[in-house]
């Protein structure tokens, strides 16, 4: 049995949390320099070329990418033979806290009062118990331009892999320029309806450029990802032919009446960071 203090994951996570909103992912920046060059309008390299910039002086200067540091979300995967000693939950909450009172914007409130919490808590958090004495956590923070697109399509089974392409396309279409193209795309197939949702969003994880091991999968990545962008939407909705940088499925075996799919959106501003412990 490994032991684990929670105090020191909570030291580890406040960095990695400032570094995650200041420092865009080398994966996504590289997948916005490839599409800037491949990319046809002339507006959308401009705006393209923007972003790359706007990445540079946020990690010159360690101010945050974007004016929205989102919503805490994480993915843990704890071994089960792990001790933490003290509470995971409250050394997670508590490294946002300190994260986002030092200079990251406060976003989360009450829902109904719409009373600010302070500190951006409490954060979402979705633990797996795996096998082991390992302990990862990955860290999305998710800003709402895009989240507010997000969407759950309860199919009927009978439409089949051409109607979760069109329930996708159908999704990227209706949100147009909100998710703040270019953007990735995270798919959930399969499972209920909030097991759907939670694969799209873990989806956006998923380094960009990287084949999805399933071979069915992958090849309906690549259609998506081609008839998105032919819908010329374009980065900053100015028109182009380069909305989605990837997409990235998961699936998960459902019910015989059902075919949930969930569609969740990571702006051009993709954040992610990751700590393995």
């Amino acid at each position: 049995m490994r032991t684990i203090n929670a105090l020191d994951i909570e030291k580890k996570l406040t960095d990695v949390i400032t570094k995650a909103c200041t420092i865009l992912p080398k994966d996504v920046k590289d997948a916005i320099a490839k599409a800037q060059k491949e990319e046809t309008s002339s507006r959308c390299k401009f705006a393209m070329d923007v972003l790359l910039e706007n990445a540079e002086i946020a990690e010159k200067e360690s101010v945050p990418i974007c004016q929205d540091t989102g919503m805490a979300v994480f993915f843990v995967e704890l071994g089960q033979d792990v001790h933490i000693e003290g509470s995971l939950t409250n050394a997670i909450n508590n490294a946002v806290f300190k994260a986002y009172s030092n200079g990251l914007r406060n976003s989360v409130l009450d829902p109904l009062s719409r009373e600010n919490t302070k500190g951006n808590t409490p954060a979402i958090i979705h633990y797996n118990i795996v096998d082991g004495e390992g302990l990862k956590i990955e860290f999305l923070p998710k800003g709402f331009g895009a989240e507010n697109m997000t969407k759950l399509y309860m199919l009927l089974p009978s439409v089949g892999k051409k109607g979760v392409v069109e329930a996708v396309v159908d999704a990227a279409k209706s949100a147009g320029a909100c998710p703040c193209p270019p953007y990735v795309v995270g798919v959930g197939i399969g499972g209920t309806p909030e097991k759907a949702i939670e694969m799209a969003k873990h989806g956006l994880l998923r380094e960009i450029g990287s084949i999805n091991q399933d071979k069915e999968l992958n090849e309906l990545e690549g259609e998506i990802k081609a008839r998105i962008n032919e819908l010329g939407i374009g980065a900053s909705g100015f028109g182009g032919n380069i909305t989605a940088l990837a997409v990235h499925i998961e699936k998960y075996p459902t019910h015989i009446a059902g075919l949930p799919v969930a569609i969740n959106f990571g702006c051009n501003a993709m954040r992610k960071e990751e700590v393995v412990f």
